[in-house]
C-alpha cells in the first residue's frame, strides 16, 4: 500500500512538474507573435528598443524550458536514450540561445541593476552549468552528467518559479510589483538550486538513516549486538573447557 501511494505521489509532482514546463513554454511562444505595441508598458518599451535580444531569449528559452519534461524522465533516458541525446543536444542549443539573449537582456532589466545583477547571474550559471554537463557526458562521466543537467534543469525550471512568485506577490500578497520583481530575478532560481541539491542528496541521507544498526535500534523487543574487547581474560573460558573435555 505504501509503495502504491508512494508512486502515485511521484506521479502527481512529475505531471505538475511537466504541466507547468509546457505551459509556461506555450506562454514563451505566443510571446513571439506580433502584438500590438503598447507604450504605457515598460516591458513593451524596453523589448522593442532590444533587438534580436527578446526573441532569442524566448525562443531558445522556451525551446529548453518545453523539452525539460522529457529530459528529466527517467523512463526516456534507460529506454529510449537515442531520444534523450537527440533532445539533449536541442536542449543544450536552446541554453545557449536563451542564455546568451538573456544575458543581453540583463543590461537594461526592468528594476535596474538589482534585478539585472539577478538575471545577469542566472544566464552565467545556465550556461556554465549546462555547458559542464555535456562536457561530463562527452568524457563518459553519466554520474556527473546527471547530476549537473539536473542542475541545469532546475535553472530552466525558474521561467516557472519566478512567474509563481510575481502571482503570489502582487496577487494574495498584493506588494509592490517592482518589489516582488527584484526578489524573483534572485529567488526564482536560488530556490531551484537549493531543491535540486537536497534532491538529490536525499537518497544518501535516506539510506543513512535506514541503516542496519539504526533500523535495529529503533525496532522494538530487539537489542543490539555490540562487539566490544574482551575485558575478562581468557584462562578461566580455557579451564571450564579442559573440565568439560576430562567429564
Amino acid at each position: 500500500m505504501a509503495s502504491i501511494v508512494r508512486h502515485g505521489l511521484h506521479g502527481l509532482r512529475y505531471t505538475l512538474f511537466a504541466a507547468s514546463s509546457l505551459l509556461v513554454a506555450a506562454y514563451a511562444f505566443a510571446f513571439l507573435r506580433m502584438r500590438p505595441f503598447n507604450p504605457h508598458d515598460p516591458f513593451m518599451v524596453k523589448f522593442a528598443v532590444s533587438g534580436i535580444d527578446v526573441p532569442m531569449h524566448f525562443f531558445g528559452a522556451g525551446l529548453a524550458l518545453l523539452l525539460v519534461p522529457l529530459q528529466a524522465s527517467g523512463w526516456i533516458r534507460c529506454r529510449l536514450p537515442a531520444v534523450h541525446r537527440t533532445a539533449g543536444w536541442l536542449y543544450a542549443g536552446g541554453v545557449l540561445i536563451g542564455g546568451l539573449g538573456g544575458l543581453s537582456l540583463a543590461f537594461d532589466a526592468h528594476g535596474g541593476w538589482a534585478s539585472g545583477a539577478g538575471f545577469a547571474l542566472l544566464s552565467v550559471l545556465w550556461l556554465a552549468i549546462t555547458a559542464n554537463g555535456i562536457r561530463l557526458a562527452v568524457a563518459g562521466d553519466f554520474v556527473g552528467h546527471r547530476r549537473w543537467m539536473s542542475h541545469s534543469l532546475a535553472m530552466t525550471f525558474s521561467a516557472v518559479t519566478l512567474r509563481v512568485i510575481l502571482f503570489v506577490g502582487t496577487g494574495p500578497l498584493a506588494l509592490p510589483f517592482d518589489t516582488v520583481y527584484i526578489f524573483s530575478a534572485w529567488a526564482s532560481w536560488s530556490l531551484n538550486m537549493a531543491l535540486c541539491e537536497l534532491w538529490l542528496r536525499w537518497p544518501q541521507w535516506r539510506a543513512h538513516r535506514r541503516s542496519p544498526a539504526r533500523e535495529s535500534a529503533r525496532a522494538p523487543g530487539r537489542t543490539v549486538a555490540i562487539s566490544t574487547p574482551a575485558l575478562a581474560p581468557a584462562e578461566p573460558a580455557t579451564r571450564s573447557g579442559s573440565q568439560r573435555s576430562r567429564a
